[in-house]
């Protein structure tokens, strides 16, 4: 092939920093190469399997379906071959050539920066696992070509710095060859012993069949098919590890063997950590889907309602026909069926944890509760069951940890009658709350929300036992009048105070009115009836700078000694610019207790004259 008809692509600023990163701080497991090259080999077949069941005139459509693996110990070679789809000029550019996640990356180079443990078996989860063959050699070729009648070979090669190429090569079969010479340092891969003996611990997953020269190396096996009770640990950790490109064990596993209107097996996995993104990374894989062990697709999220889409493993029906699509999968009343049978068996797995192993149950909730509770605004039919394995930090548990709303209910006081919350950044902003004062006071438990999710979940669940919840950052909530008589303004005194902030404020407030819930601090603001939470009002305005917010209403503490002093100075001289002033200051340092103060730099100067004044 002549230099004119070579393409060469310069690799972007992070892909190179990506690599360099690959190539040198990723050398505690080198091996890994081997099984993210013969993952990307199966997805290929797997891909290739399903296409020829719905289209015949496809590059060597009776080719064997398998991978080979050809190792030249004297040369220090080393190829791995399959009879997969294959691939396409654009797949070579866009899914090799590029980062598949820009936040890929990022959350490396500050793990190495932290100088944490950076395992090479973590990239495959990065989208990445590819390039872990640079941590055995310099350079690498790519021999493909796609199934596609009349396609064209192509051969990609790159040493992994600054650039790739591509040209056409002379290449006939159907699938991809790579092929490159190990380093001096990683020459054991070269051993036929040594890589058989690392592909031992994946190639039971293998679903082909997978060649070291002529020797067979794994017994095909599809591991959802054995009984539950011959599954051995080892083996299923290391298929979820092959199936997840996570390299953790799982936190547990559910296996079903389902018979009856529905028929379908299934391994699912919990992961033992959530990923970096979860809720933003759409890379993350859900379910694979077969059919009668056929391969239909490798990410089947109608097989799970959204909040649980953190679960991984297979699923194996006979109920669905072997030529399904993915249009078909997503309308289909079995999709629907198998996903019903699947939620609930998950919610049973969580409720036995719940009850019978707390630790599992609550490293499972640290890690997916965020994403679990978006089911209470979705999932209907299992709404009561959701609720139930809700946990929550209160005001009477230690930091991180939790109990369910049953155990909040039956711990209430006599005669309380709402189930009371506050939301806030952190337990520790919550806890320097004002409104919390009466409920200490008066040891009444309250439920600290700082899960962002929280104020999108909780208000709508709206009662539980009969008991409605409630926000002590409300107005309209019910408490009763306990401070001292002596401590009190007179009510004619008290109104006339309450005129001035109201003359004072103006419309910055929706009103002012005494508090019955402050003991010990001066002022706090509450939301009007029609005002929206606090911390839901602050994710408003992340996302819109724009976005006014509702009005609070100013409550003050009569009893408090400086809203006494407030009174005196009203009654000497109404005039006297300290009140006026101290009234701006309070609500401003309300404002600023909320995260709302918009002008800080004319609270601190008001509060640098009020001081001046004071020590004067």
């Amino acid at each position: 092939m002549s230099e004119q008809n070579v393409k060469t692509f310069e690799y972007k600023a992070e892909m190179k920093q990506l690599l360099h990163l690959i190539v040198h701080s990723l050398y505690k497991n080198p091996e890994v190469f081997l099984r993210e090259l013969v993952s990307n080999a199966s997805d290929a077949l797997n891909k290739v399997r399903f296409l020829r069941l719905t289209n015949s005139d496809i590059v060597d459509s009776d080719a064997e379906l398998k991978i080979k693996i050809e190792i030249d110990k004297e040369k220090g070679t080393f190829s791995i071959e399959d009879t997969g789809i294959g691939m396409t000029e654009d797949e070579l550019v866009n899914q090799i050539g590029t980062i598949a996640s820009s936040g890929t990356l990022e959350f490396i180079q500050k793990m190495n920066e932290a100088k944490q443990s950076i395992d090479g078996s973590m990239i495959g989860q990065f989208g990445v696992g590819f390039y872990s063959v640079f941590m055995v050699t310099d350079e690498v070729t790519v021999e493909t070509r796609h199934a596609e009648a009349g396609s064209t070979a192509l051969k990609w090669t790159s040493k992994g710095e600054n650039s790739f190429s591509i040209e056409e090569s002379d290449r006939t079969a159907r699938g991809t060859k790579i092929s490159f010479t190990l380093n001096d340092e990683h020459k054991q891969f070269a051993e036929d012993y040594n890589v058989k003996s690392i592909l031992t611990k994946y190639s039971n997953f293998v679903d082909f069949p997978l060649f070291i020269g002529d020797d067979k190396v794994n017994t095909v096996q599809a591991l959802w098919h054995k009984k539950k009770d011959d599954l051995k640990k080892e083996e299923v950790d290391e298929f979820y590890k092959f199936i997840s490109n996570d390299f953790q064990e799982p936190l547990d596993y559910l296996h079903l063997a389902i018979e009856g209107n529905i028929n379908f097996k299934a391994l699912l996995f919990i992961p033992q950590v959530a990923p970096p993104n979860l809720f933003m990374d759409t890379r993350e894989k859900t379910l694979q889907l077969y059919s009668s062990k056929v391969f239909i697709q490798d990410d089947a999220p109608e097989l799970l309602p959204d909040y649980l889409r953190f679960v991984k493993g297979v699923v194996d029906t006979e109920d669905l026909p072997l030529n399904v699509s993915r249009e078909v999968t997503q309308s289909s009343p079995v999709m629907t069926k198998i996903k019903n049978v699947i939620t609930g068996k998950l919610l049973t797995m969580f409720e036995d944890w719940a009850k019978d192993d707390k630790d599992k149950f609550m490293k499972f909730y640290n890690n997916f509760g965020a994403m679990f509770k978006t089911g209470l605004n979705s999932d209907f039919t299992n709404k009561e069951r959701l609720t139930e394995l809700l946990r929550f930090e209160t005001t009477k548990t230690e930091k991180g940890d939790m109990i369910s709303l049953s155990a909040y209910v039956s711990n209430m006081k006599s005669g309380q009658e709402e189930i009371y919350y506050l939301s806030g950044d952190s337990r520790e902003s919550i806890e320097r709350n004002p409104n919390l004062e009466y409920f200490r006071k008066n040891d009444i438990e309250v439920l600290l929300l700082s899960d962002p999710v929280d104020v999108f979940t909780i208000p709508y669940l709206f009662e539980y036992d009969k008991k409605q919840f409630k926000s002590i950052d409300k107005a309209d909530i019910k408490l009763d009048d306990d401070k001292d008589e002596t401590d009190k303004l007179g009510e004619d005194t008290k109104k006339s105070l309450i005129e001035v902030f109201k003359e004072t404020l103006g419309d910055k407030v929706e009103d002012v009115v005494e508090s019955k819930r402050l003991v010990e601090s001066p002022v706090t603001l509450v939301v009007g009836k029609e005002g929206m939470d606090p911390q839901l009002e602050k994710m408003m305005r992340m996302m819109d700078q724009k976005h006014a917010g509702s009005k609070r209403i100013l409550e003050i503490n009569t009893g408090h000694k400086l809203i006494r002093n407030l009174s005196r100075i009203h009654i000497a001289d109404s005039s006297d610019p300290v009140l006026r002033k101290t009234i701006l200051q309070l609500f401003e340092g309300a404002m600023l207790m909320e995260g709302h103060l918009h002008s800080p730099n004319e609270f601190v100067a008001r509060m640098n004259e009020l001081l001046e004044k004071a020590t004067d």
